[in-house]
This record gives structure tokens, C-alpha cells and sequence, in this order.
């Protein structure tokens, strides 16, 4: 039963990500707010660990790739959302850029395993790539000379993030299969602590409101997404069922704008709107190829 609902669950707590950093942009600053989800998610982790006596990895080399695996995961792939976000990228077009995640592994496959692209799999990627310029070439272009580099920095960002957690995808897959799920989430956000602290002292004020949006937002992060998310994400990896969530991935960019419509009141734009549609049916060909690579 889980192994049928894990894909379709991670799916809709993967989308909720983007409304959490939306909801929080006014209320906190987004590279402090993640250093205090991430420590919360770390030491609950370490509980559930000792009290579950957990395996740790067999050796200083995995506690490493752990570490590392979750800078790439959290630490680029969050903080960068999250800054780019609340550096101005609208939630709809984040959820966007996100979900050509795999179309991005599927240009990585030919290098990292040795796959070779189908001729739909290649319209995919094409199809994607011309849907986001779709959505955001017309941002840009209203914007003043001046003005499109300040707004394209956020966006170079949140694809870089996008970048970061393809690689972690594949990095876990590669290093840390035999290893366990819980003590290597728990250690991941350790490196994911690692990576965005120095970061916030560094860029921020550490400002944080400490009110109920904060609350609410630090028990959904921590508990449905820090936790809950990602222990999932592994167990799909570890399972091989990476291939089942990405083909779930083409519906989180219109659940995000329709979630960011009602509840912040985003405007969908009609090349928004295009853009999306073309994007879903580029990662719809991207993980559905029905032809034999030539």
C-alpha cells in the first residue's frame, strides 16, 4: 500500500514547500528561518534514532556523502528557492523552474549512467525548456533596462537550486543506498545546517517574527516537510521508485499557482498559464518515452 501512495504523497507535501516559503517572506528572513527548521528537523531525527536505535553508516566516508548529500538537497536546494523568493521570483514560477528537475536528470542520465535519450524524451526537454521562457520572458521584457538584473539574479538562483537537488537525487543514489534512512536524513540537514547558517550570518539580520504564522509554519516545515517529505524521498530512492515520483512531478507546477492564486492572490497571467502547460507536457514526454533510443 505504501509503496502506492508514497510517490502521489511526497508529491503533495513536495508542493506545499513553496506556499511554507511564501507564507513565511514577511515574517522572517529566509536563510535564518531554514537554519532553525533545519536544527529542529536535525535533533528530532537524532531522538527518533536513538530511541528507534537506528544503523549508523558503516564508515567516516558515508557519514561524509551524508553530510554532503545534504548540503546539495536542503542546504543549495531550499536556501535557493527560498532566497530566490524572497528575493521577488512569484511561488507559481518557482514551482516552475522546480519542475524541470526531470528534464534535468534526464540530460544528466547520458553522462552519470551511461542512458541514452529517446527522440520523445529530447522533445520533452525542448518542450520544457521553450514553456519556462514562455512564463518568464514577459516578466522581463516589462522591466526597465535596470531593472532585469536584479530580477534575473533570483531567477539564475532558483535554477541553480533546481541543479542542486537533481545532483543530491543522484548523489544519494549513487553513495548511499545500503545506508539508513533515518540516520542519513538526520545527518543530511546537519550538512544543510552547515551550508545555510554561515550563510544567514553572513547576508542577514537573523530576523524572525516570532508569531503564529511563524509557529504554524515551523511545525508543517519540520514535520510534514523536513520529516515526513523527505524520509519519503529516500525510501523512494531506495525502493527505485524515483521514476514514479517524477512522473507525479509534471502536477505540482499547477497545483503551486492554483495554491498561490487562492491563497496570496498571484495573478496567472495568460503566458503563465501557457508556459505551465507546455512545461507539464515536456516532463510528461521527458518521463514517459515510448520509443527505443535510436
Amino acid at each position: 500500500m505504501l509503496d502506492r501512495l508514497a510517490p502521489a504523497i511526497f508529491v503533495f507535501l513536495w508542493s506545499t514547500g513553496w506556499i511554507m516559503a511564501r507564507y513565511v517572506a514577511p515574517h522572517a528572513d529566509p536563510l535564518t528561518f531554514l537554519s532553525v527548521r533545519f536544527s529542529l528537523a536535525a535533533v528530532a531525527l537524532l531522538v527518533i534514532c536513538l530511541v528507534l536505535r537506528t544503523n549508523w553508516p558503516s564508515s567516516r566516508i558515508q557519514w561524509g556523502h551524508a553530510i554532503f548529500s545534504g548540503v546539495l538537497l536542503h542546504g543549495i536546494y531550499l536556501g535557493g528557492v527560498w532566497w530566490a523568493i524572497d528575493a521577488g521570483v512569484p511561488t507559481a514560477v518557482s514551482g516552475l523552474i522546480a519542475a524541470l528537475q526531470p528534464l534535468l536528470t534526464a540530460l544528466a542520465a547520458p553522462l552519470v549512467v551511461g542512458e541514452r535519450l529517446t527522440r520523445l524524451q529530447w522533445a520533452g526537454i525542448i518542450f520544457g525548456l521553450a514553456g519556462l521562457l514562455i512564463a518568464i520572458v514577459p516578466r522581463l521584457a516589462g522591466l526597465h533596462a535596470s531593472e532585469i538584473g536584479a530580477a534575473s539574479l533570483p531567477l539564475i538562483v532558483n535554477v541553480v537550486a533546481m541543479a542542486g537537488v537533481t545532483a543530491g537525487t543522484l548523489y544519494q543514489k549513487r553513495f548511499l543506498q545500503a545506508e539508513g534512512l533515518r540516520s542519513t536524513a538526520m545527518l543530511q540537514y546537519i550538512g544543510a545546517v552547515a551550508f545555510v547558517l554561515p550563510l544567514a550570518l553572513l547576508t542577514e539580520d537573523l530576523h524572525i517574527d516570532w508569531n503564529i504564522h511563524i509557529l504554524v509554519a515551523l511545525v508543517w516545515s519540520v514535520l510534514a516537510l523536513s520529516i515526513g517529505s523527505i524520509l519519503l524521498l529516500l525510501y523512494l530512492i531506495r525502493r527505485g521508485q524515483v521514476s514514479r515520483a517524477a512522473s507525479l512531478i509534471y502536477l505540482v507546477p499547477p497545483a503551486v499557482a492554483i495554491e498561490a492564486l487562492l491563497l496570496f492572490g498571484e495573478r496567472l497571467t495568460p503566458a503563465m498559464i501557457l508556459g505551465t502547460l507546455i512545461v507539464v507536457v515536456g516532463v510528461y514526454l521527458t518521463n514517459h518515452p515510448r520509443e527505443k533510443a535510436a
